[in-house]
Order: C-alpha cells, then structure tokens, then sequence
C-alpha cells in the first residue's frame, strides 16, 4: 500500500461522515507520567461525538490484559510480547514503540547492566510490560517493583541502584529528573531474539536525551491497541478510522520527534490477528 492512497482514502472519509456509533468505551491505559496513560488521554480527546473513550488508569501491560479478561476494559494498550502471552484477543492496530530504558544516576559507578548484579533495581511496575521484559532480561539483581514516579524517587534517594521503564523518549518523568544516564542492552538482544522472537528489536535512544553526549543502544518493543474478539464490528471500525484520520494528532508530547503514528503499519501486527471489524475498514480506506 502506498502512504498517499491510503491518506487520500482516510481523508475522504473523514469528509463525507461516517456514522459513528454511540456509547461508551473503556480503555485500559496505564501509570501517570507514560506513554499509554497519554496516548489514552488523547484518544478520548479526539474521538467524535456520540461515541466516547473512557481511560482507565494501570500499571501496564499485562494489567491491562487482566482487565480485558474481567471485562472491566472493552479496549487495551499493551506490549506485543505481553500479547503473545494472551489467547482470545484481537487488535485493532499497531502504534507506536516502547523504548526499554534501563536508567541510573550519572553520579553512579555502573557503566554495564552486569555492574548491577546483586543490587537493588526496579524492574517496572507490577502489571507492567518493564516487569515482563525485566525478567526475562535475567539482570541478577534484587528485583523490586515500583511505579514509576516511586522508582524515580528511590533512585534519586539511593534506595535502589538502578529503574528500568518502557516507553517513549524523553519520558517527561525521567526527563524532570536531571543528572540521570542510560546503560546500553543491545547486548541482551540476540538472546531475547532467539528465546521469543522478532518481537524484540535494536533501537537507539539519540544523543541529546536525557542529555547523554552519546546515541545509547537499546530493545524496542511494538505497542498494540487490542480488544476482545466480541467487540461489535462498528466499535471496531470507529477506533480504526480515528486511529487514521487523528494519526498526527496521537502521538503523546514525550515521543515527539522521535516517534509518529504510522498509518502503514498499523495493520502490522504480527501474531495477534486484526479485529474481523478492523480488517473491513483497513480494506475499505485502501479503496
């Protein structure tokens, strides 16, 4: 598909109205101070009267998943590899990516993640897609499990020796908390390849963030917008035609620059299939 026809077609729809059902939607989201917190918020922003997105703040990933599972949430952001753990979903499209940062004080001896061996470290929240990705890093350390504004205080009261947190760059958290630095694991990568797949893949965090002098290598991982298989089609179809038509508007202030809504790939999904809902309305915007 060509970028250009797939605009053209998007915009023609936006023009000539489409319907949109009404009601109430809920969307698992996650903590203050990251991305799915502030991609939920802009989500319910922009969707068009009479339907409404309601966020639900979590702790991430795989709590989202759980709230699918209860029903407590008709929409869900998570990690594609938090999504691989999961039957019985469908997603509605492929967003953005998370960038796993691993993240000390500049002031700290650790220049390697094997320097933190033994030592306390925050490996995400609990629920969380870090939490996930942290233990399958296999660091060696005293894992312990705080949100991310706590982790960011214990950090900077040398509680813990290091945080680890997934999402977009500069994370305005992390950013707000001066003399901090990234350790590299692009190392890790080849393992996590092997042991789960192409889910995993090298990114680089640039120059500049976090005021580092230097591009840091790390694991990006692919974010998905999922539902229940049972989602009515016309919901499904709504969430895809925002996701297109507001694509310059969703993306969260800390990934701008960075990252962007691309409208190519939000039909690349990988092993969790689309939403029959959202297939129809992918092929009707291709035209």
């Amino acid at each position: 598909m060509r970028r250009r026809t797939f605009l053209l077609g998007a915009l023609a729809v936006t023009a000539c109205g489409t319907g949109e059902p009404g009601g109430t939607i809920r969307i698992a989201g996650g903590e203050p101070g990251g991305f799915y917190h502030d991609f939920a918020g802009l989500l319910s922003r922009l969707t068009p009267s009479p339907l409404t997105i309601t966020p639900i703040q979590t702790g991430g990933s795989a709590d989202n998943l759980g709230h699918l599972r209860d029903r407590t949430a008709d929409l869900a952001l998570t990690l594609s590899d938090s999504a691989h753990l999961e039957s019985g979903i469908v997603a509605l499209g492929r967003v953005y990516e998370n960038y796993l940062q691993l993240v000390v004080l500049d002031s700290s001896p650790y220049r390697t993640p094997a320097d933190l061996v033994g030592k306390p470290v925050s490996l995400g929240a609990a629920g969380s897609g870090a939490a996930l990705q942290g233990e399958r890093l296999a660091l060696g350390v005293r894992e312990e499990h705080y949100p991310l504004r706590n982790a960011v205080d214990a950090l900077k009261a040398g509680e813990i020796a290091a945080l680890l947190w997934s999402g977009g760059v500069p994370t305005p958290e992390l950013g707000r908390a001066s003399g901090i630095r990234l350790l590299p694991l692009d190392s890790f990568l080849p393992r996590l390849r092997q042991e789960h797949g192409k889910v995993y893949e090298r990114v680089d965090v640039r120059a500049g963030v976090y005021g580092s002098p230097v591009d840091v290598p790390t694991i990006g991982t692919p974010n998905l917008l999922v539902c229940r298989p049972d989602l009515g089609d016309a919901y499904a179809g709504a969430v895809v035609r925002l996701l297109v038509a507001k694509a310059a508007e969703l993306v969260p202030q800390q990934a701008l620059g960075t990252q962007y809504l691309d409208v190519r790939s939000l039909i690349d999904t990988g092993r969790v299939p689309l939403h029959p809902g959202a297939t129809a309305e992918y092929r009707r915007l291709h035209g």
